[in-house]
C-alpha cells in the first residue's frame, strides 16, 4: 500500500510538471496514463491488466 501511494504521488507530480511545461509529449502521456491506472486500481485495474496481457500475447504471437 505504501509503495502504491508513493508511485501515485510521484506520477501526479510528474504529470503536473509536464502539463505546466506546455508540451505534452508521448512520454508525458504515458506518465499520465500510468497515473490514471494507479488511481483506478480499486476495481478497474485487474481488467486493464488482463486486457494488456492479452494484447501483449496477441502481438507476441504475430509472425510477419
Amino acid at each position: 500500500m505504501a509503495v502504491s501511494i508513493s508511485v501515485v504521488l510521484l506520477l501526479l507530480i510528474l504529470a503536473v510538471i509536464f502539463l505546466r511545461s506546455g508540451g505534452l509529449k508521448f512520454s508525458h502521456a504515458l506518465v499520465c496514463m500510468l497515473l490514471g491506472f494507479y488511481l483506478a486500481s480499486s476495481s478497474v485495474a485487474p481488467t486493464i491488466h488482463d486486457g494488456l496481457t492479452a494484447t501483449a500475447g496477441v502481438v507476441g504471437s504475430l509472425h510477419p
